[in-house]
């Protein structure tokens, strides 16, 4: 039964493996037209034609012809260099031609800087499982970009973690070009250096090694940097990005399987196409294309809601049932044998040793305790009416009864309050101290300081938290709203619970973030936004926060759970707002307290 045809959530356990299952027939169709831009008329008609087809529109668009050119590259002068399909046309399957070739190359808006349509994708990550033909598909780019996009003196590169990694990349490239009657007159080899010329254009292709300090000279038309996982730090990649400022239409590419380090420069940069890819407005020049087979019926529901009635998505969150592999996996069944899948996946579960390694590397899935916990689809679609200022929904609530929530943290950093209503609304108030900011807006893109200006982050003066003004903020919340308690994290203090109490007679109840005390509220609140019982008013420091949180899971019982605080000093992020929320929904299933029977006849009644 397909996803889209049904609302039965999908089983937990593992279902049995099913060997003389066939995987289902897949027909993509996609309507490039419909895909999001940023909304632009600038620019005149574009009028790029091939072959008598010639592109009418202007503007931000998806131009047919330029998309055209570089699939007939491939099927034209291309031959596939190894493989089942070896020494045949290089053919584009749907999901390469319509899931990246296309949109990469056929999306472009009006340039005031070049007075000309240029792509509109300067930046690609391609996140799929491995045996998947992405090195044969990024030696086709590559060889396009170094003698089909007409960039004169163009520089090509590509790179992994060594020489020897990147040249896996390269080599492809090097058989294709023999074969090719066309390319093999065009384009020298130049062996000792790993170096393809074309002469016509003086632009080259090139293998390099994953030393940074060595390549900061380049002028990159087009960067592939391969497997992202093996890479220690972002240094190669900013020293290319940085490089290709004077292209008009530059590409970096970056290629990888999933990582099993939640806190590396790769886990940053796939986290980031997987954002994108929910939410193409975050970075309209970034393209992503992320395949990875869902670990949670949290994320089997999100790629539902992101990818409706496509037919290859997975219909479970189990590992062994065969219907599940071809999302991560795009090829299958066509160049990638599901022969070769069966056999890793009988081999994983007779070995638990080897059970990871076909999670990762077969599944595409992070085989970490930790992963990104909330949906930005799903929060943003619970946002409801977006509040223009901080107060503006607080006299609409005044005199209701909700509960709070108050995440703590040291002197020296954010601090959260949170209030929950019946009918679930949310409200926030943040506090940090104003030295403070300047060290959080270089990672939000100077926001947080917007966020002070508009009164979204109440700054106090000096180097550390004033907790008059928490108290006081407080203190005025607790006189609008009828604050049934405030749950709190035991961690943040006695003296503060204590003058909380002596300053409204509150009723605070501790907390922490364990399983035992996280499981509950945060099964709570997912099931509040899924059912559409949550109201956030589109809170901008809350959703920041809601955007980087991650969870973690013990390995022997995923159904428990706690958020995770990401390194501070290294990120930028901060989730403060997010434990503030569930100890307020902590709060709200506890419910109302009963009234002491004393409070109604006394001592002696």
């Amino acid at each position: 039964m397909s996803p889209a045809t049904t609302s039965r959530r999908p089983a937990r356990s593992k279902a049995a493996t099913r060997p003389g299952r066939t995987v289902r027939r897949r027909v993509l169709k996609v309507d490039h037209a419909r895909r999001w831009r940023p909304p632009s008329r600038r620019g005149p008609v574009c009028g790029y034609t091939l072959d008598g087809k010639t592109c009418g529109r202007r503007g931000g668009h998806y131009c047919e012809p330029r998309a055209d050119r570089v699939v007939r590259f491939f099927a034209e002068l291309l031959i596939h260099p190894a493989g089942a399909l070896a020494n045949t046309r290089f053919v584009l399957a749907d999901w390469q031609e319509h899931g990246i070739v296309r949109p990469l190359f056929g999306e472009v808006h009006w340039s005031e800087q070049w007075g000309r349509y240029v792509r509109r994708y300067t930046r690609a990550t391609i996140v799929m499982a491995r045996k998947n033909g992405k090195s044969a598909l990024l030696s086709g780019i590559a060889l396009y970009m170094l003698c089909g996009d007409g960039e004169e003196s163009a520089e090509v590169y590509c790179a992994a973690a060594n020489t020897r990694q990147a040249a896996k990349v390269f080599e492809p490239a090097v058989k294709m070009v023999r074969k090719s009657p066309i390319l093999a007159a065009r384009l020298k080899h130049i062996k000792n250096i790993r170096r393809l010329v074309d002469e016509k254009t003086s632009s080259h292709y090139e293998a390099i090694p994953s030393d940074a300090d060595n390549e900061l000279g380049h002028s990159p038309h087009c960067f592939i940097l391969d497997e992202v996982l093996s890479q220690p730090d972002a240094t190669l990649w900013d020293a290319m990005v940085t490089g290709a400022g004077a292209r008009h239409q530059p590409l970096m590419l970056a290629i990888t399987t999933e990582t099993k380090d939640g806190t590396s420069f790769g886990a940053d940069m796939i986290d980031e196409a997987d954002r994108v890819m929910e939410d193409p407005a975050r970075s309209p020049h970034h393209f992503a294309f992320v395949r990875k087979m869902p670990r949670t019926v949290d994320e089997l529901e999100r790629l539902w809601r992101l990818f409706p009635a496509r037919p290859e998505l997975p219909v479970s969150t189990d590992p062994w049932d065969e219907a599940n592999w071809a999302w991560p996996n795009p090829a299958l069944g066509t160049f990638l044998a599901v022969q070769a899948l069966r056999q890793d996946a009988a081999e994983a579960r007779a070995d638990l040793s080897k059970e990871n390694a076909f999670r990762q590397f077969r599944l595409n899935q992070r085989v970490s305790q930790v992963t990104r916990w909330l949906s930005m689809d799903l929060w943003n679609a619970r946002a409801g009416e977006v509040a223009p200022t901080p107060g503006w929904i607080r006299a609409r609530l005044t005199g209701q009864r909700c509960w709070g929530g108050l995440d703590l943290s040291s002197k020296l950093d954010l601090t959260a309050f949170c209030l929950v209503f019946p009918g679930g609304e949310v409200l926030w108030r943040f506090w940090l101290p104003e030295s403070v900011v300047p060290d959080l807006d270089p990672h939000t893109n100077g926001r947080v300081s917007q966020w002070v200006d508009e009164g979204w982050i109440t700054a106090t003066e000096g180097d550390t938290i004033d907790y008059d003004t928490v108290y006081d903020d407080i203190t005025a919340d607790h006189r609008a709203f009828r604050i049934a308690d405030i749950t709190y994290d035991k961690w943040s203090g006695e003296p503060v619970r204590q003058e909380i109490v002596k300053r409204t007679r509150l009723k605070l109840v501790e907390s922490d973030t364990t399983y035992l005390r996280m499981t509950a509220p945060m099964a709570e609140l997912m099931r509040r936004l899924k059912a559409d019982e949550i109201q956030h008013f589109g809170n901008p420091v809350a959703r920041w926060m809601a955007d980087v949180v991650e969870k973690k899971s013990p390995r022997d019982d995923p159904d428990r759970q706690r958020p995770v605080k990401p390194d501070r000093e290294k990120t930028g992020k901060r989730i403060d707002g997010i434990p503030a929320l569930l100890f307020a929904v902590d709060g709200a299933m506890r419910g109302v307290p009963r009234k002491s029977v004393y409070e109604s006849r006394g001592m002696l009644g």
